[in-house]
């Protein structure tokens, strides 16, 4: 009894530190995505997991039930800019996208540590969760968003006609997205955002080639249809 305690609390001990250092990969990877690269750089580059080729994916997945550092690290690295990307093409902004990918990882690390994890396919299973989260985002809002004109314009702005004109045709574009089916939107973000093949899609999504060719197919032809009557 007293042994499985102990086990037990170190065990989550193990996942308390392995949050924290997702944290630090995590503001480290936004450190990237906003251009500040010297500061994650010189952190990486002092970190051993950030070196080294493609791992074998049973021995990835095997460091990751024992929430190995480095392996937690190799992962976040390999994989973030794919998660990030998707929900950037999902959601049109960068908190939320930011909001999306730090809690794929978070999920990861937590569903891992209570024995849930991925069991063969890492990729897909970080996929499929962030689209669950993206759903989840929009299933939960209840009045569509408007993007108001800034107050201020900078001196070299096209002028207020022009930022309307390109403010109007991201809106088009945004509501458009909206209209396609929950499997639509998630193949053109894997397809165009994160820039995933057609095989790679489909293991994201649980679905063979041939159904992602006629997804993608679909939606862009609703994608035209919606922006031709816009």
């Amino acid at each position: 009894m007293i042994m499985t305690t102990l086990t037990q609390t170190a065990e989550a001990a193990r996942l308390k530190e392995a949050l924290a250092l997702l944290a630090v990969l995590h503001h480290l990877a936004v450190q990237r995505i906003a251009g500040r690269e010297a500061e994650a750089d010189s952190v990486l580059e002092r970190s051993p997991a950030s070196a080294g080729g493609e791992p074998d994916p049973e021995k990835e997945l095997e460091a990751l039930a024992r929430l190995d550092p480095e392996a937690i690290t190799r992962i976040h690295g390999r994989y973030f800019p794919d998660v990030y990307r998707f929900a950037r093409y999902r959601l049109s902004d960068d908190v939320l996208a930011e909001d999306v990918a730090a809690e794929t990882f978070a999920r990861l690390l937590e569903y891992t540590y209570k024995g849930r994890g991925p069991r063969t396919n890492l990729r897909g299973w970080l996929m499929r969760t962030a689209a669950n989260l993206v759903n989840d985002y929009y299933r939960a809002m209840y009045n569509r968003p408007t993007t108001e004109l800034p107050e201020t314009l900078p001196a070299d702005n096209p002028g207020p006609v022009g930022v309307f004109e390109a403010t109007e045709e991201k809106r088009r574009l945004h509501d458009a997205l909206q209209t396609l089916t929950e499997d639509q939107a998630n193949v053109l973000a894997l397809r165009f955002g994160s820039g995933l093949s057609l095989a790679e899609t489909a293991d994201a999504l649980g679905k063979n080639a041939n159904a992602i060719k006629a997804l993608q197919f679909r939606a862009i032809g609703a994608l035209r249809r919606e922006l031709v009557q816009a």
